[in-house]
């Protein structure tokens, strides 16, 4: 089902087209009441009960498990990709002189723990370089794995240019081997349809802040039950087993709350942060994530063809995600071509070698055209 523009639900100016949702997502209105809402409650503490730090918790924890397609048991509340993807460092195996497979260019959070995990263990990240011969990423991925590979960290596409990884398939030859599978899927879930029970990893981490719609410091963390016994990042009350009777909290014990509930972050009870998640969760879903890219499909094909025809080299529709546009120059673009566009209100952004034009629901037509007429004047095309 393709939706029909939902600018209404933003508070986006007419003369503003925000094609650039990879950066960052804007809040819609039933968001931005949710968190004063919940600050409020901060407002007047007497009226948050004991029983609100847990009921708030679980309420995003169950809507996010629906996007991840899992149970909410799998699920576990923190603050960040840097977390989570520390998190699996600190539970999986790997050995000296293993290796650690990531692609070029690669999203730092989901890079620089992989990297001191290595320096401990002895162990190396082999940074994998994109195909010259006309081949994917996932190509680059399946020939990279061998014998030697611990862990595969990766995401479900590339940040820089949106093409996407087939998931099963390096889930399947990363099984042959023994090898975990972690994923960063901060720039495609809630756009991108992802299923963790077909998939599997042994940890996938998002961030609600891009295409979950949702506030800044705020993401999930997907936890395969195998890994259910393991270590947190941190020991907070919360976590641990009977944290909902305040009357016993210093009656320690040594058990933790089931499932992923361990990996939980402090002060996870945030009724700020967490209205606002819940929030533009249950928008997400009352859209449906299959609905959504679809109907991001048929801008970014829309985009795609119109840059194709001033020369610009889209990336294939075949093997990129629908909802992410990645735009090649054939020459370098002028430097200032950002600072040009922002000051007719049109946002995009350029990573590495690429321009993301990144619109979502809240882009009309108008804003693709004032966007295509204006990148062509500045370019010269």
């Amino acid at each position: 089902m393709i939706i029909p523009n939902q600018r209404h639900l933003f508070d986006i100016p007419d003369d503003v087209a925000y094609l650039n949702t990879a950066y960052m997502s804007p809040l819609m209105y039933d968001v931005t009441a949710a968190m004063q809402a919940g600050t409020a409650s901060k407002v007047r503490p007497w009226t948050f009960t004991p029983d609100d730090f847990f009921s708030i918790s679980e309420k995003a924890r169950a809507l996010a498990a629906q996007v991840f397609h899992t149970e909410a048991q799998n699920i576990a509340i923190i603050n960040s990709v840097s977390y989570g993807i520390q998190t699996a460092t600190n539970n999986l195996p790997i050995t000296a002189g293993q290796e650690i497979l990531v692609l070029d260019a690669q999203f730092p959070s989901n890079i620089y723990p992989w990297r001191d995990l290595a320096a401990q263990r002895g162990a190396a990240v082999r940074t994998l370089s994109y195909p010259k011969d006309g081949g994917t990423w996932s190509d680059a991925v399946l020939g990279a794995i061998t014998e030697n590979t611990a862990i595969i960290a990766t995401a479900h596409m590339h940040w820089a240019n949106g093409e996407v990884l087939d998931l099963m398939a390096v889930r399947a030859a990363a099984d042959k081997i023994g090898a975990a599978l972690v994923l960063d899927l901060t720039q495609s879930l809630g756009a991108l349809p992802f299923d963790a029970q077909a998939v599997r990893p042994d940890f996938a981490v998002a961030a609600s802040y891009k295409w979950m719609m949702g506030p800044y410091t705020s993401a999930f963390l997907y936890v395969d039950p195998k890994w259910h016994d393991g270590r947190p990042m941190e020991f907070n009350w919360m976590n641990r087993k009977g944290s909902e009777n305040f009357s016993k909290l210093t009656d320690y014990v040594d058990d933790y709350q089931p499932g992923a509930l361990r990996y939980d972050m402090g002060e996870k009870a945030n009724p700020a942060l967490l209205g606002g998640v819940s929030a533009a969760l249950t928008q997400v879903l009352d859209w449906g994530v299959e609905n959504i890219a679809e109907s991001l499909r048929v801008k970014t094909n829309h985009l795609a063809g119109q840059l194709t025809a001033m020369g610009l080299r889209p990336m294939a529709a075949a093997i990129r995600s629908p909802h992410y546009l990645g735009v090649a120059f054939p020459k370098a673009p002028p430097e200032d071509i950002l600072a040009r566009l922002a000051a007719e209100n049109i946002y995009v952004s350029i990573r590495g070698d690429f321009m993301r034009v990144t619109p979502h629901l809240f882009v009309s037509d108008n804003d693709m055209a004032r966007f295509i007429e204006r990148i062509k004047a500045h370019l010269g095309a």
